[in-house]
């Protein structure tokens, strides 16, 4: 009789702690799973922290990494097999008399001209005083060429003035590369009248600059810097227009972001040229059947 108790007794002690590890389970079932506060984030580097950031819907991400570029005489080179590369200079009235000959023989493939600027004190248009020269001088040598703009626009107004100024003085050029909107902040003691400018506005400017070449037949494009490119404009809104990235002294263009030129020197040395210049690549897709048709 005292067995059977026994057994009886390790039976229910059994059944209890069965019952009591389906009650645990069946609790833990009902706790809702741990939240990833990053989910759906990147964590990328800003250029001055690592942050997480949340990219922005329709813009295409860059796939190219570190490992598609080598070192060849202290020029980055792409090494990678998803584009076609070129590469070009980009010039002012800075650069002053340049060889066109002697720039074109070197290698380079193409040239970015300043057309003009707007100052950024009283907001004035001013056209580069080499401009025609250097177009001319670039086209006459065989290199493909387009221009850009210096913008201080604070209305959509003025990037608009500033687009139709561009228009009417490249009207009589074989321009064959996108045409770019350069606003860039001023840092100095001067105060300028864009300091203050909200990136609200800015955005509607490159758009507004934009519009104005590509309905005037022209490719648009806009020029930034890691800063102005994650914290400045809504790259989710310019989509239509190609992007030139300036990073200089990079193993590689560092953007999440996919970028169609890659600026990554201010201080190269180029023959016929006798001061330092910029220096960029710019990255061509294979052309799809699409894009054939």
């Amino acid at each position: 009789m005292k067995t059977a108790v026994k057994y009886r007794l390790i039976l229910t002690a059994i059944a209890l702690l069965v019952l009591a590890a389906a009650v645990v389970i069946f609790a833990l079932s009902l706790r809702p799973e741990p939240v990833d506060p990053h989910e759906g984030q990147v964590y990328i580097y800003d250029g001055f922290d690592w942050i997480w950031m949340t990219p922005l819907p329709g813009v295409e991400a860059n796939t190219m990494t570190a490992d598609d570029f080598s070192d060849q005489s202290g020029h980055p080179t792409y090494t990678g097999d998803g584009y076609q590369v070129l590469r070009g200079v980009d010039v002012s009235e800075h650069q002053h008399e340049i060889d066109w000959a002697q720039v074109a023989a070197s290698g380079v493939d193409y040239a970015y001209v300043r057309l003009g600027y707007r100052g950024y004190t009283e907001g004035g248009l001013f056209e580069d005083p080499y401009f025609r020269k250097n177009v001319e001088g670039a086209l006459a040598n065989g290199l493909q060429v387009s221009v850009y703009f210096f913008s201080q626009a604070i209305t959509v107004q003025e990037a608009i003035e500033e687009a139709e100024f561009v228009l009417e003085r490249i009207k009589d050029y074989n321009i064959t590369l996108p045409v770019v909107f350069d606003w860039e902040k001023i840092n100095g003691e001067t105060a300028a009248r864009t300091d203050t400018l909200d990136f609200n506005i800015l955005n509607d400017c490159a758009v507004a600059f934009c519009d104005t070449v590509k309905n005037a037949g022209y490719a648009p494009a806009i020029y930034f810097n890691r800063h102005l490119g994650y914290y400045g404009y809504d790259l989710s809104r310019m989509t239509d227009y190609a992007f030139w990235f300036a990073l200089p002294e990079s193993s590689f263009p560092n953007f999440y972001y996919a970028v169609d030129m890659w600026q990554y020197s201010f201080t190269e040395q180029v023959p016929g040229i006798s001061e330092p210049t910029d220096m960029n690549l710019m990255f061509i897709p294979p052309e799809t059947d699409e894009d054939a048709a």
